[in-house]
């Protein structure tokens, strides 16, 4: 009867269909025992009968789910991978907007194209040997949308404060 109590909890704590199956088995296997008792109490051999053939039926199923796999449904396996693109979005997202991006694009040695050529530029603008000039420096800088605006509102505060 342990048994029954501990297979039973454990059947519960499941929600797969498979799990609802057996569940539902162990309890139409209870209320049979309960009817081949009260059969018995009250001398009826047909209630008897009957309720034994339910409980052998029951059994059938409990032996039969052995057999039986739960099935994913295809709207929850789409749910998942939606999930799981969330998640990975959302981790490249923090990656970068802690600055954590920036490190792991410095530690692999994958620098935009842009970044190299003012680098460049900057480094022949400190070479005394080099023609090149802070305004070649300024210009290769300006090419960059934030930073030319940034310049601008820079120089018209200066001509206002002249």
């Amino acid at each position: 009867m342990i048994y029954l109590a501990v297979i039973t909890v454990l059947l519960l704590a499941g929600c797969s269909p498979v799990s609802r199956i057996a569940n539902n088995t162990n309890e139409i296997r209870t209320q049979a025992q309960l009817l081949a008792d009260h059969g018995m109490a009250i001398n009826d051999p047909v209630v008897v009968t009957g309720a034994t053939r339910i409980d052998t039926l029951a059994a059938g199923i409990h032996v039969a789910l052995g057999g039986v796999e739960d099935k994913e449904s295809a709207w929850l396996n789409t749910v998942w991978m939606i999930a799981a693109a969330a998640i990975v979005v959302g981790v490249c997202y923090l990656l970068w907007s802690s600055g954590l991006g920036t490190f792991v694009r410095i530690a692999i040695g994958w620098l935009p194209r842009k970044k190299v050529s003012q680098a460049e530029l900057a480094v022949d603008m400190l070479d005394p040997n080099r023609a090149e000039s802070g305004r070649e420096m300024i210009a290769a800088m300006r090419s960059d949308p934030e930073f030319d605006a940034a310049f601008r509102k820079a120089q018209s505060r200066r001509k206002k404060t002249l």
